[in-house]
């Protein structure tokens, strides 16, 4: 899907949302974007723990896939606040959406995650 033809980020946050909600998790939208092209973040958590922070990242061949920038540090509990608060500060557009669901990651495509 080129850039010109990708869903506007509403019509994918609502997606995912739902498919969290409709598998029996809680997904909440911490912080709202540009609704046709802002950035996507996703916090997954399983049961409020283990939280991993997923973006896109574009590829050589101009595709763009989900990639883990950023998952719980044992010996710093604030890492990943940290982070979303710095990136949210950078850039107006960006939507941080919180997915609480088991293996989260099959949402957008991904294999389970593993420590």
């Amino acid at each position: 899907m080129s850039e010109d033809t990708r869903l506007p980020a509403r019509l994918e946050i609502a997606a995912l949302i739902r498919l969290a909600q409709t598998g029996g998790g809680f997904a909440a939208v911490l912080k709202s974007g540009e609704e046709q092209a802002g950035t996507i973040l996703l916090v997954l958590t399983e049961n409020g723990t283990n939280p991993r922070v997923y973006e896109r990242m574009p590829q050589l061949d101009g595709s763009r896939t989900w990639h883990c920038s950023k998952k719980q540090d044992t010996e710093n509990k604030d890492n990943i606040s940290n982070y979303l608060s710095r990136r949210g500060s950078q850039d107006d557009d960006l939507w941080i959406i919180e997915l609480d669901i088991a293996n989260g990651e099959r949402l957008i495509g991904l294999p389970p995650f593993a420590d």
